[in-house]
């Protein structure tokens, strides 16, 4: 029996290392070869084999939170302001966008004077990990919204450390996948001692795939706690400056092929002559490609990177139509200034993104059909009528046209949002509460 495992993990390994041959040439298709050049700087930095960390050791071994990208990061960082101070804390994430918000928000005034260090996740792979786990001893590993890699929670148990899951959700995909594979969800869920979970759809599903129930709580969505974020007074400022009175508009995380229906419905509002729109597209590889898009429809278009601090290249008194967010970090500080905004991902089936960003200021927004990533806060917004839903560009525009025309349409949908936020929080205290048992432990040696 111990030959037969030790041979599955063997070949689980090499089936990794395989795939990760593979992906190179993969991405370079898929992106025109972008798409490589954004991920391989992340090669060193999961296969461990970066420069250690500056600055001193930390006195004790710190809690480890992963955070695959930019959305968990924000959860992450949501819990992780209110542990003790003294806890160091390594923080690692999977993408570029994530590890770039990571150290963004990490090192911001939530954190000053804690010790703590921002990271690759490692592969998968045997000696990669155990390379991690010397380089950085921690005492516990708290998973945000999930992220399972078998073989480093297997090492981890083994080692003795504690392991918990907190946000986390079982989305409808997920759920029907994991439940062709049987018993192999053991692999994930067998070493956590501890899940926080979003709903009692999400604990339902965990335990039908074979969770062991004392394990598994409902905390609620850490997302309904973040507070909002620390403001980019430069770049906000110009935003206004260019604006000129107009109402902004912002449209967030766009997806590949909805920058188009976006640029749609601002053309049918009269475009730069009735508002500044301000598009922030998801992936950074798109930035360029987006820039000709608007350019190829005779906008004038300001780029983020154009008046980055050290930059002169746009002058606020220029008149644009149109802005780019080509910046990372820094679209959730943007919704405070719109008048309205465009949830992305959300005109085209890929399942949307977080409606709560500029709901926490109550600004007025839209979503498309597809929020199945969100769906039980869909739910939610739809019921308290806390935003508006566009089938297609046209109805897009339209809902915009009416919350410029009579702006006290607008702000009360807004204001429904914020209320809604407001009357789902908790779920930090909750998430803490479950978490002290296992960050009291002390580790194994």
């Amino acid at each position: 029996m111990g030959f037969l495992r030790a041979f599955a993990w063997w070949l689980y390994q090499g089936l990794q290392i395989l795939f990760l041959g593979l992906s190179g040439p993969f991405y370079a298709l898929r992106r025109g070869g972008k798409g490589l050049g954004h991920y391989l700087p992340t090669l060193r930095g999961r296969a461990t084999l970066d420069a250690p960390p500056a600055g001193p050791e930390p006195a004790e071994p710190p809690v480890w939170i992963h955070a695959v990208s930019v959305g968990e990061v924000g959860v992450a960082a949501t819990f992780a302001s209110r542990l003790p101070s003294s806890l160091p804390l390594v923080i690692t994430t999977v993408t570029p966008t994530g590890q770039a918000q990571a150290s963004r928000l990490f090192q911001g005034k939530a954190f000053q004077g804690r010790h703590v260090r921002v990271a690759y996740l490692p592969f998968d792979l045997g000696p990669i990990v155990r390379r991690f786990l010397r380089r950085f001893r921690p005492r516990a590993l708290v998973l945000t919204e999930g992220d399972y890699w078998p073989l480093t929670l297997s090492i981890l148990r083994r080692r003795g450390l504690p392991i918990a899951v907190v946000n986390g959700r079982i989305s409808d995909r997920a759920f029907r996948r994991q439940q062709r594979i049987g018993r192999i969800n053991d692999l994930f869920y067998a070493p956590v001692q501890r899940f926080g979970l979003q709903t009692e759809q999400d604990r339902s599903r965990l335990v039908d795939l074979g969770a062991d129930p004392a394990r598994v709580h409902v905390t609620g969505n850490l997302k309904f706690d973040s507070r909002p974020p620390a403001e980019v007074l430069d770049v906000e400022k110009l935003i206004e400056e260019l604006a000129a009175g107009r109402p902004i508009l912002v449209a967030g995380s766009t997806m590949d092929g909805e920058d188009e229906l976006v640029l749609d419905a601002f053309s049918g509002l009269g475009a730069g002559e009735r508002a500044l729109l301000v598009i922030a597209p998801r992936h950074p590889e798109r930035w360029d490609r987006v820039a000709g898009l608007m350019l190829d429809r005779g906008y004038t278009v300001a780029r983020r990177s154009a008046f980055g601090p050290e930059s002169t290249g746009l002058r606020s008194e220029q008149r644009v139509d149109l802005v780019l967010l080509d910046s990372l970090g820094e679209l959730a500080s943007i919704y405070r200034v719109a008048a309205a905004a465009f949830i992305g991902g959300t005109l085209v089936p890929t399942g949307g993104h977080n409606p709560l960003e500029p709901a926490v200021f109550g600004t007025p927004t839209v979503v498309g059909p597809s929020m199945f990533n969100f769906q039980e806060m869909a739910d939610s917004f739809d019921q308290f009528n806390a935003w508006g839903r566009a089938a297609d560009s046209d109805e897009l525009g339209r809902i915009w046209d009416s919350w410029l025309e009579q702006p006290e349409l607008g702000q009360a949908v807004g204001g429904r949002a914020l209320e809604l936020l407001e009357a789902n929080r908790g779920a930090l205290d909750r998430t803490l509460e479950l978490l002290q048992p296992l960050l009291d432990r002390s580790p194994e040696p």
